[in-house]
């Protein structure tokens, strides 16, 4: 069990109990599932593999090639062409990400003072984007390799009802808020 799951199931839940009320266990909100996507803007199979490559070595679970559903004419994309990656993390896995998120890559992010909570938080998740990805350890040692990344899109998925439990369950997993 990894620290951030055992920090949750033994003080998380409780302070979310005492904090809103809830009338069974199953409704205490938990986070789901963390969603990483790579949205490549040039569709050379190079930047794709490189940007796949990243995911994998990041999370340590195979990543998925996105296609296109529909073809558009201004960006010169046909249907079923490659336009990035995602990987999805869920159980121990997701929480080792969390757990490295928090204290590997946040911390020594430049000019990072906190993530912005904005009026677009939906209820149910929370979404960021990093753009400066050599602060992963595993990217870092083959920086040559991952110089042209695109953004890493990052979504916690969670089963909040109302957006004051979703802050409030991010805040006490110690993200970093303005």
């Amino acid at each position: 069990m990894n620290i951030l799951e055992n920090y949750y199931k033994k003080v998380i839940r409780f302070d979310l109990i005492n904090k809103f009320s809830y009338n069974n266990l199953g409704s205490i909100p938990e986070l789901k599932k963390i969603i990483l996507n790579f949205g490549c803007k040039s569709f050379e199979i190079k930047n794709i593999a490189a940007s796949l490559l990243a995911l994998e070595l990041i999370t340590t679970k195979q990543g998925t090639v996105t296609k296109s559903k529909r073809a558009n004419i201004l960006l010169k994309v046909r249907k079923g062409y490659p336009v990035g990656c995602v990987v999805i993390l869920t159980k121990t896995k997701m929480y080792q990400f969390f757990f490295k998120l928090s204290t590997e890559v946040f911390p020594t992010l430049k000019d990072f003072k906190g993530l912005n909570v904005s009026k677009k938080l939906n209820n149910k998740s929370f979404s960021f984007t990093l753009v400066d990805l050599i602060n992963f350890k595993e990217l870092e040692k083959q920086f040559y390799l991952f110089t042209h990344l695109p953004p890493l899109n990052l979504i916690l998925v969670t089963n909040t009802k109302t957006r004051k439990e979703l802050v409030y369950l991010l805040t006490s997993f110690k993200m970093p808020f303005i």
